[in-house]
């Protein structure tokens, strides 16, 4: 047995960045556990069956922007299975539709007129002298690179549903993190053929999509890392870890019965405000302290079940004003081009909330039926039976990031980032936005630092921190 094989590797997670740090140790002849309290992989990228179609949590892409290495496993796994699809969206704006991703042709032709209008004077604005705002915040970071218009008529009022809060209380990183084009110029110049952007690929207005819904490719990773030696344990949930001078334990429960697990490392992609509580005593009170402070924005996922072949020939609409609840539209089909089962297409609509609001514990019907009212109000509506209305409710599905929220997730990150043999990362353990090539990227780079002897790199671990600092989310 090497060298590398002796070393024990606890992976808490089984989300992409989880599942993409156990393939890639398992490669290496290494034996990582991978332990979940969810009963299926991907978390919130999985995929499941309902009405004999898979269905996603949410709307997910695999981007043209994806590191090549990393696009290329994951074709190296799926095969014939990635589908390259076209981009076909589109986005309620001042009571008209425009394709989404903006085309230039469909912008000159359909946008409202007093959205152009504001656009073009906004531009003609940028070469004014203008003064830096006191305090940078989300909004004043847009509204200085995109003008009032498109701040006002889309991100503002997006961000306010998305979050639940003004954008004059989020913080600027919350803009540096979500928005691509971040000023009017970068915008214009995406929108025309060949522009700036994730390549050539985007500039077509592609994505890759997975046969077997979004989730398959979580699922493909599970398997080629079990069949690589990896331990992969569904329905485990963790109650404690203690970190030791030799090697760490994590108390668990698995099957019903308690278990204990010996590592030489811990590797989690959980929420970082987690793994603070499980470490407890270890984790101070001030980092506890800092740990609640952090908070998370929660999702309703809900899924019409409707008698008809097709809703619309739309992968997804987009709904940023505030006269609709719901902030996404999305019909899983039209995402893998697919024609079966025949009679029967599903709709999910996303609905942001937070966990002790009343929307959360609202029955199905009754958010079936304000899902229903909104299209209608958006202009389409439900021309066919609603079959089955169902739920599903994430907690965690987006970090929140109010205007100095730097200081108590430093705090927090610095806690962790000390910790002898224990990694945080992923979306969630980096307290993150980030996609999911995102997430494989940090798994790759993760495994890369450790060594054959089980020694690990924590100054090469840090300088692909930066890297990760410099992501981007892809819409």
């Amino acid at each position: 047995m090497s060298e590398a094989a002796k070393t024990r590797v606890a992976i808490l997670g089984a989300g992409p960045a989880g599942l993409g740090a156990a393939f890639e140790l398992a490669k290496r002849g290494l034996e990582p556990i991978v332990l979940e309290q969810q009963e299926h992989v991907g978390g919130n990228s999985g995929s499941f069956d309902l009405a004999g179609i898979p269905v996603d949590f949410g709307s997910h892409r695999l981007h043209p922007a994806s590191d090549p290495e990393i696009l290329a496993t994951i074709r190296d796994l799926l095969g014939d299975d990635l589908l390259e699809r076209p981009r076909h969206g589109r986005i309620r704006l001042m009571g008209r539709w425009l394709h989404f991703p903006l085309r230039a042709p469909d912008l000159a032709l359909h946008a409202p007129p007093k959205f152009a209008f504001g656009v073009g004077l906004d531009l003609a604005r940028k070469i004014l002298p203008s003064k830096a705002p006191v305090e940078e915040t989300f909004a004043s970071v847009l509204r200085g690179g995109l003008g009032g218009t498109i701040c006002d008529e889309f991100y503002f009022p997006y961000a306010r549903k998305i979050w639940g809060m003004d954008p004059a209380e989020l913080s600027p990183i919350q803009a540096y993190k979500r928005v691509s084009s971040g000023s009017i110029g970068k915008m214009l110049k995406r929108l025309l053929p060949g522009g700036s952007g994730s390549g050539a690929a985007n500039a077509k207005g592609i994505f890759y999509y997975p046969r077997g819904g979004y989730g398959q490719i979580s699922e493909a990773l599970a398997e080629a890392a079990t069949a690589a030696g990896a331990d992969i344990r569904l329905g485990a949930q963790v109650k404690r870890i203690e970190l030791q001078d030799g090697s760490h334990q994590v108390e668990l429960e698995h099957a019903g019965q308690p278990h204990t697990l010996e590592a030489d490392h811990v590797w989690s992609t959980i929420p970082v405000t987690t793994l603070a509580r499980l470490a407890n005593p270890t984790a101070p009170p001030d980092v506890l302290t800092a740990a609640r402070s952090l908070r998370f924005r929660g999702m309703l996922l809900i899924y019409l079940v409707l008698d008809t072949d097709q809703f619309t020939p739309f992968d997804a609409h987009y709904f940023p004003g505030a006269n609709l609840r719901i902030t996404r539209l999305s019909e899983p089909k039209n995402y893998a081009a697919r024609s079966e089962p025949k009679g029967t297409t599903v709709l999910c609509a996303e609905l942001p909330c937070q966990p002790d609001d009343a929307l959360w514990t609202q029955r199905d019907e009754d958010l079936g039926a304000l899902v229903a009212e909104d299209l209608k109000n958006a202009g389409l509506p439900l021309s066919c039976d609603v079959r089955e209305v169902h739920t599903r409710r994430l907690p965690h599905a987006y970090p929140l990031y109010p205007i100095g929220y730097e200081t108590a997730f430093d705090h927090l990150d610095d806690w962790a980032e000390g910790l002898d043999r224990v990694l945080t990362f992923g979306r969630q353990g980096l307290y993150a936005h980030d996609n999911t090539h995102h997430a494989l990227y940090m798994a790759r780079a993760a495994a890369r630092c450790l060594a054959d002897d089980g020694a690990f790199d924590v100054d090469e671990w840090a300088r692909e921190r930066k890297i990760f600092e410099t992501h981007v989310v892809e819409d």
